[in-house]
């Protein structure tokens, strides 16, 4: 099966790509096997036309960036729509933080999106635009992201602050459920076999603190967790989401992947 990428030099996509020879790397990046900007329609449309995928993996977006609105929510319309007029099937990347981190139980695939960061708000309007342009598509709903053969953001943080090369503070009161990025890519290529629509949360089986996160980082690196510093939200007058943890039982059932906790994979 022929699977386009799309970020497929970032983090998520170089682990796709990685574990399906099938699968072809797009994106802005000269290194990328087919470069295109999917801010314009024109372009994204004839590139899926050319390339014809069985398959389409959207896990291009931008977090800070004065572009986030035009890549998240443009971009993924624009993927949508011309998965649909070329007949992909579309798995859409999205993220635990169009939620509101206000629920006291884990958020499952029924509760309904209240973003309150920028970011939260780009990525809930581009599962808008899926829907709209796509309804066959899945919308992956994933965490923070960390393990693969190199080193996540996530985890260049926690190195830098436990190594005294930066004073990152971590939260004690966000809490989130990251997954290893080869629990992930190995979940969404099950998943393109699949005629599964609308939203599916697939993330880490554990939901821990970002400083606990942190933690579990620099100790399996051999640092002192004790080099880290705490914070919180409200310590530093931030509106952030703060119990983020994902409910993903019905990827669970679903997928032969299994998807592992942080303590699992870094205890």
């Amino acid at each position: 099966m022929l699977i386009l990428v799309t970020g497929g030099t970032g983090y998520l996509g170089r682990e796709l790509v990685a574990l399906a020879p099938e699968a072809v790397a797009a994106g802005f990046s000269q290194s990328a096997a087919l470069q295109f900007d999917i801010r314009d329609p024109d372009a994204v449309e004839k590139a899926i036309r050319d390339m014809s995928p069985e398959a389409i993996i959207h896990t291009a977006y931008r977090q800070d960036d004065p572009d986030a609105w035009a890549i998240n929510v443009d971009g993924s319309g624009n993927v949508a729509r011309a998965a649909a007029a070329n007949g992909a099937r579309l798995i859409h990347l999205s993220t635990d933080v169009i939620f509101d981190g206000t629920s006291r139980t884990a958020y499952t695939e029924m509760d309904t999106p209240h973003p309150v960061t920028a970011y939260g708000r780009t990525k809930a309007a581009a599962e808008e635009q899926v829907r709209a342009a796509d309804p066959a598509a899945l919308l992956v709903r994933t965490s923070l992201i960390y393990g693969g053969a190199t080193l996540s953001k996530h985890e260049e943080l926690a190195l830098a602050a436990a190594d005294g090369l930066s004073d990152t503070a971590f939260f004690t009161d966000e809490l989130r459920s990251p997954i290893q990025v080869g629990d992930l890519a190995a979940a969404l290529l099950e998943l393109v076999a699949t005629d599964l629509a609308g939203p599916l949360h697939v993330a880490g089986a554990d939901t821990v603190s970002r400083h606990a996160f942190a933690a579990l980082v620099v100790a399996r690196h051999g640092r002192d967790p004790a080099r880290l510093r705490a914070t919180t939200t409200t310590e530093l007058g931030l509106v952030r989401p703060l119990d983020c943890g994902l409910d993903s039982a019905r990827a669970r059932h679903l997928l032969r992947t299994g998807l592992r906790g942080v303590h699992t994979v870094l205890g």
